[in-house]
């Protein structure tokens, strides 16, 4: 067996029984090869009890056919990858109790066949001692003398054992080679001695870079490096002198040191990483270097982040349909009452000479069925918009026409001696979505109608440009106050001089919002008393 085999072997041995994360190997039949110690620790048993049984015996019995499913298209389709990111993978122990974990994947092929390498780490508990490190160096030690104890008293045996260690040493090749985490091992000093290809890859150096040349320590964000220092010296209460001590100060004392951390690659990008620092001992227990161990966690926190904005929309929503419960209950009153006294008014009138009476009451059941059709069309756009459901359908038509035509169509609001104004400038033919357009005509225009006298002035006027379309509706209604036109478009807003005046406070956020679908957006000039202008700018598509 050759020095350099040798070299290699120890450095390999070192890193596999060292390693402060499962490590498990599974043949092509998911059966399970080789496993570390760690993860021996992690799930109470030992290597007889596991080689050789399917890796199900590690996962609780009601996912056995679920993972099975995943294990065999992963066989199909292999590809180093992390796994729980976006989800709660579980581990089941000897003892038949339940730990969550994350899982990064990797395969390698050989002579022998199809593997997987697995690193499982423990994210409910991960905790290490000088006890667990002085075990774990003992075990390697006594396995270290029987083995050569061994091969000595059984020469017999010798090839079959170099077969045996051909085999592990391929294994922790393709660990090293194949894993999906990163593995760095330095010196006492700093300076890297071990750089694996995925290091390599999710980093941007090369191994010729980094080993011998760099400390890891360029690798990381140097502002959170400054808080960690300060943070892990108040926590050891002893100084840390340098960025390195900063990393590996609480592995030197054998505690636990996993952390989240920020990397910088080569190219100056950052992505978080779950690193896993632990020190590296001799025989004797003198300290020789150290390893890390760390997993890109971009995935997860991408998927925490959107929990998160997920968690706040449900919030949103919540918050609507209570405030829909509230003002429905209070809006739906005055119009459902007028229906109510005016069927049984009706229901009084029964000579002929009556039929006014009943056609006025008539009338306001019409008005009061129509105001509570307006208030459901508030809600339901607004829901729409909030699901992102409205779908802009743009088309060719007259604008003058289909603006004329909408006024038309309100001519029951008006008031009494009420007028409505309308003019247009500029081309006739656009492209736009005219039912949306519609809408915002109608809310304009109704408000209008709404907070101005009898006898007053609306005036609707439209532009058309090459670029543009724009409609203005001034009224000579009741005003705003300039404290409240800050918020007009904001969702069941309501001026502080309009509480006796049936509404919403939802139309201007859905002619708003309708706007920006539109590529334009809307203003307000108002002076209170005198009048009110809306002016909705929009994107003439017929040229756009």
């Amino acid at each position: 067996m050759s020095e350099t085999y040798q070299y290699h072997k120890t450095n390999f041995d070192v890193l596999f029984n060292h390693a402060t994360i499962g490590i498990i190997v599974t043949d092509g039949q998911g059966r399970i090869v080789v496993a570390n110690p760690y993860l021996l620790n992690q799930f109470g048993y030992t290597a007889p009890d596991i080689v050789g049984q399917p890796i199900e015996k590690l996962i609780p019995h009601r996912f056995h056919h679920r993972h099975t499913g995943h294990r065999e298209k992963f066989q199909e389709h292999p590809k180093s990858r992390p796994m729980g990111a976006s989800m709660e993978l579980f581990a089941m122990r000897n003892d038949g109790s339940e730990f969550p974990v994350e899982v990064s994947l990797g395969a390698y092929g050989n002579e022998e066949g199809q593997f997987v390498i697995a690193f499982v780490s423990d994210i409910s508990s991960r905790r290490r001692s000088e006890e667990a490190l002085r075990q774990l160096n003992a075990d390697l030690e006594k396995k270290v003398e029987e083995r050569t104890q061994s091969l000595t008293e059984q020469m017999q045996e010798v090839q079959a054992k170099d077969v045996e260690l051909q085999r592990t040493h391929s294994y922790l090749r393709s660990i090293w080679n194949f894993a999906g985490a990163v593995i760095i091992a330095t010196n006492e000093q700093g300076l890297i001695q071990l750089f694996n290809p995925a290091a390599a890859r999710m980093l941007g150096y090369s191994e010729e870079e980094a080993v011998g040349k760099l400390t890891p320590v360029v690798m990381l964000d140097p502002a959170e490096l400054a808080v960690r220092r300060q943070q892990f010296a108040a926590e050891l209460q002893q100084p840390i002198t340098s960025d390195f001590d900063t990393l590996v100060a609480k592995a030197r004392l054998n505690l636990p040191n996993e952390y989240e951390w920020q990397y910088v690659r080569k190219d100056g990008s950052h992505f978080p990483m779950q690193l896993s620092v632990s020190a590296i001992r001799d025989a004797e227990g003198q300290l020789t270097g150290f390893l890390a161990v760390g997993t890109d966690i971009t995935g997860r926190k991408r998927a925490e982040s959107d929990l998160r904005l997920a968690l706040e929309k449900e919030k949103e929503l919540n918050e609507l349909k209570s405030r829909f419960v509230s003002l429905a209950s209070h809006e739906f009153r005055t119009p459902l009452s007028t229906v109510l006294s005016s069927a049984y008014l009706i229901s009084k009138y029964e000579k002929g000479e009556e039929q006014p009476q009943r056609e006025k009451h008539l009338q306001r059941i019409v008005s009061s069925v129509n105001m509570l059709t307006d208030i459901l069309n508030d809600f339901l756009s607004v829901g729409k918009i909030e699901e992102g459901k409205i779908q802009v359908r743009h088309a060719q038509f007259n604008v003058k026409e289909h603006v004329s035509n909408i006024l038309a169509e309100m001519h029951g609001l008006v008031k009494k001696q009420q007028r409505v104004a309308v003019s247009h400038s500029g081309p006739e033919i656009m492209v736009l979505d005219p039912a949306l357009l519609k809408h915002i005509v109608m809310n304009l225009v109704s408000n209008a109608i709404k907070f101005s006298p009898e006898g007053s002035t609306i005036r609707v006027s439209t532009t058309l440009t090459p670029s543009h379309f724009t409609l203005a509706v001034r009224d000579q209604g009741i005003g705003i106050a300039p404290e409240d036109q800050q918020h007009l478009f904001e969702r069941f807003f309501r001026g502080g001089n309009v509480s006796n005046i049936q509404g919403t406070g939802l139309g201007l956020h859905i002619v708003a919002r309708y706007a920006e679908l539109l590529d334009g957006n809307v203003t307000c000039e108002s002076t209170l008393g005198q009048g009110t202008t809306f002016t909705v700018t929009v994107l003439n598509h017929h040229h756009a």
